[in-house]
């Protein structure tokens, strides 16, 4: 019998386990046509170049139909089909052990122990946002979406910069993007310093107005080339613009190496070694952030006392792809302006469905709100960040499966569905929830059931976590598929709408059919726990109505 909470990482490793040394063989259906026979599959073809004539011997038949261990899910059968090996679970089984512990599967579990510390950095919010371009949006949004994954799995961020200007903190608010706030500057006078100790180029040098002067980076990009540095950066012309951005930054680092937060109880500090900034930033604003990259690295190489050495301190770029409008070449459109025309566009969707001018109306106000960002949000965040982005000018439909307006569309539906329930309840209808142990799950044999559980519920932390990985990524870049919740909810939704659609889950009101009724209450509970934990990976409530 399966221990703990069950995993799909873990099955296909003891599955691969079973079947011997060498490659994986084995993988995890998607596709509802090869759900209704098979979960998972070892190819033919990847078990003939495993095993002479693609004959399996008898003791790996025996291994994997008693396959056990912790988080692996308990089979049912495995067989040879002429698609190779296939196995299937105890759906039941599976559904039983998932469905009672809801928790586990919906939220993600905080580490017992500390985990590095992160400086998260947004040049982008220094903007004002009327100047604001889409690229920078949405480097913004996926710098407040890492944010939300990263501390979700325990780890200690620190967001800079903070935000300044009162136009930009209220544009955010609008965004629902969370981001700290400061009045003033941070001094740069000890930076001021070390740089005109550092400068290079003689004293006749002609300067640019508010240059302090120049140093050059080309020693240290020939060191740093082969992690990624563009080899075309010579020189780094200091301001005191730069040097406050480099000030903030080291202020943050010095939070971290100065026992800011505690380390584990019991434990000492956790110190500066474990720290890693990531900056995020526009395609128009890599080569520059480069450039600080490197200043702040010689500046620390030669700093009389040392505060961050350079091998104590991991930098990291996430560069967004640039942001374009179909059938609009040449033309730059400002976030707030953005921003404006998704809202309008919301409205006048929203008028045509459900008639008048809804727009007008208080209670209406902020569902409307709350739709123009999610399908700002899923705008930008469905397509990889580092991939360049093609937003389309026309008006968005509440029809399109891919839209954030269709996620929150059937995250309603899921609040109107437990609402009738509780309604029905209140009126004598239905009886109250009964104990979840005391559910029958084998009464769910509709494959939309399996499909919701074995494709969103099960998988849905394992994916959660794979959205950024911060161990051991070498050279400049990190690694991130911010996009990946954005299409899980979008998934998520076709497949519970087309579930909704087709099964009448409020049966009537007849004792003989409440045991099914309260089994896939459960399991739609469990999918609301997984759209609700998605969204707000996204800054996204869920929505009651629409």
């Amino acid at each position: 019998m399966a221990t703990g909470r069950l995993g799909v990482g873990e099955t296909l490793e003891a599955l691969n386990a079973a079947v011997g040394p060498g490659s994986p063989v084995w993988f995890k259906e998607t596709h509802a046509r090869h759900l209704r026979v098979r979960d998972f599959l070892a190819p033919r073809s990847a078990l003939q170049a495993r095993f002479r004539d693609g004959q399996v011997p008898e003791c790996v038949f025996r291994a994997v139909s008693c396959l056990q261990g912790p988080g692996v899910a308990p089979v049912l059968r495995c067989a040879p089909t002429p698609a190779g090996l296939s196995l299937q679970l105890q759906r039941p089984a599976v559904f039983e052990h998932v469905l009672g512990a809801l928790a586990s599967y919906a939220t993600p579990a905080k580490p017992v122990s500390p985990g590095p510390r992160v400086v998260l950095h947004c040049p982008a919010l220094r903007c004002n946002p009327g100047t604001l371009r889409l690229s920078q949006l949405r480097a913004v949004l996926v710098a407040d979406h890492l944010v939300r994954v990263l501390r979700a799995h325990g780890v200690r961020v620190c967001s800079v910069p903070p935000v300044r200007d009162p136009h930009m903190s209220t544009f955010l608010q609008k965004l629902r993007v969370e981001w700290p706030t400061a009045s003033k500057s941070t001094s740069t006078e000890t930076l001021r310093t070390c740089v005109l100790a550092n400068l290079n180029g003689s004293k006749e040098e002609t300067l640019p107005p508010g240059v302090l002067g120049r140093l050059c980076l080309k020693e240290l990009v020939e060191q740093r080339r082969a992690a990624g540095y563009d080899p075309s950066i010579d020189h780094c012309l200091v301001t005191e613009d730069l040097l406050s951005v480099l000030s903030e930054l080291q202020e943050a680092v010095r939070h971290w190496s100065e026992g800011g937060l505690p380390g584990p109880a019991g434990g000492p500090d956790v110190g500066v070694d474990d720290c890693v900034v990531i900056h995020v930033v526009s395609c128009e604003e890599a080569f520059q952030q480069q450039k600080l990259d490197l200043l702040w690295q010689r500046l620390d190489d030669r700093a009389p006392h040392k505060q961050v050495g350079y091998q104590s301190l991991s930098q990291k770029h996430l560069v967004c792809g640039p942001v374009k409008i179909a059938g609009v070449p040449g033309t730059q459109m400002a976030a707030p302006e953005y921003y404006r025309l998704r809202h309008a566009q919301v409205c006048e969707t929203s008028a045509l469905k459900h008639g008048g001018d809804l727009a007008q109306d208080p209670a209406w106000t902020e569902t409307f709100d709350i739709l123009s960002v999610a399908t700002i949000k899923f705008e930008m965040l469905s397509t990889a960040p580092q991939s360049q982005l093609l937003l389309a000018h026309s008006t968005i439909s509440t029809k399109g499966t891919k839209s954030g307006t269709f996620v929150m569309y059937n995250c309603a539906r899921l609040a109107t569905l437990f609402e009738g329930y509780k309604h029905g309840m209140e009126q004598g209808l239905y009886p109250a929830f009964p104990l979840v142990s005391s559910l029958d799950f084998s009464l769910l044999h509709d494959e939309g059931e399996w499909l919701l559980l074995f494709n969103s519920v099960l998988p849905f932390l394992d994916l959660l976590s794979q959205t950024v990985s911060l161990a051991g990524t070498p050279g400049l870049h990190i690694p991130v598929r911010t996009e990946m919740v954005c299409k899980f909810l979008v998934q998520l939704s076709m497949d519970f709408s087309s579930y909704y659609n087709r099964v009448h889950i409020l049966g009537e009101p007849r004792p003989h059919l409440f045991g099914q009724m309260f089994a896939r209450l459960q399991l739609l509970r469990a999918v609301r726990e997984v759209f609700h934990t998605g969204l707000a990976m996204l800054g996204l409530p869920p929505l009651s109505h629409i």
